[in-house]
């Protein structure tokens, strides 16, 4: 089963069936040393699976859930170890969407849920998206319309010493560290011979089919190299609307070829995964994406489009 989340739409099961977790990683073709999200309706629901429920992490899901924020705390007993990879751990969240509470709340119980999509892939934003990527293979989707955030959750660590960011998303470093003091970042490409801390940490994810470049402002002095050939003249651009680069490209490229993003972090982050979908459905030679601004408020974004891209430099 699929359902919509703020974030992006989950693919649903039962965190404490390891049957039902073990459809998941078969649907997906997701590798099992990559742990799952578990899904809760609220505080009470979440303190019955977690072994401890610090201070801090009663502060922040105080102040954030229902919202776009998991936090990675000691498992509880009745979580399956095929949902947290094996690990000792288990990351929880209170989704922020009426159908996935309504959900929740009629299971009474902990979902496992990652996104809805083959794994690596583009998340999904719609429904339409998950009936793309997963056709028949789920039962059912609860459609909820378009993801209001449009990426993943913020992961944070609450099990050692010093919290710490492990998947950035809608819920930044500053807001994180009023609610509980210093917050470390600690993000990084997962070692497939390992399980992952955290969901989102693959080198590689987030990826259209196509192959996918970033292009950053220092790209422009390479332009006549870069785009000569199959990857300019049959290329998808998404470029941040209003920006220079985005000016010197329309100059060596179709405007049909142009794929505009919005300029506000949040806005873009919402239209992302839609957007490299429509750039995949076209079949281009290569995707080009215009790399974000390298503000705080873009590390999320950041993040993902790093993850889904390739440097401009491996274009051939």
């Amino acid at each position: 089963m699929a359902f919509a989340t703020e974030t992006v739409y989950g693919l649903g099961a039962d965190a404490t069936n390891p049957q039902a977790v073990g459809k998941i990683f078969s649907v997906k073709g997701r590798p099992s040393g990559n742990p799952l999200i578990v899904h809760v309706a609220d505080v009470p629901v979440a303190r019955r699976y977690v072994a401890d429920w610090p201070e801090s992490a009663e502060r922040l899901a105080r102040a954030i859930w229902p919202g776009p924020l998991t936090l990675v705390l000691p498992k509880g007993s009745q979580i399956v170890p095929e949902a947290t990879a094996g690990l000792a751990t288990v990351a929880i969240r209170c989704p922020d969407h009426p159908i996935a509470l309504e959900l929740l709340r009629q299971f009474a119980g902990p979902i496992a849920a990652p996104s809805a999509n083959r794994s690596n892939r583009i998340s999904p934003t719609t429904a339409d998206h998950v009936r793309t990527e997963l056709g028949d293979k789920v039962d059912l989707i609860l459609d909820g319309g378009p993801c209001r955030v449009g990426i993943e959750s913020t992961v944070v660590d609450l099990t050692s010493p010093q919290p710490a960011i492990l998947r950035p998303g809608a819920v930044t470093q500053q807001r994180l560290e009023e609610l509980i003091g210093r917050v470390e970042i600690r993000m990084a490409a997962s070692d497939d011979r390992k399980p992952a801390r955290s969901p989102g940490q693959q080198l590689v994810h987030y990826s259209p089919s196509t192959p996918t470049f970033r292009l950053a402002d220092a790209d422009v002095k390479r332009f006549s190299a870069l785009f000569s050939g199959s990857l300019g003249g049959n290329a998808v651009f998404l470029i941040i609307r209003g920006t220079e680069l985005a000016r010197r490209l329309r100059e060596w490229c179709k405007p049909e070829a142009i794929i505009e993003m919005p300029t506000s972090a949040d806005q873009y982050a919402r239209r992302l995964y839609a957007a490299l979908r429509e750039a995949d459905d076209r079949h281009p030679e290569a995707i080009w994406v215009q790399q974000p601004p390298d503000d705080s408020s873009w590390d999320a974004v950041r993040d993902r489009v790093f993850r889904a891209t390739r440097p401009a430099s491996e274009a051939r």
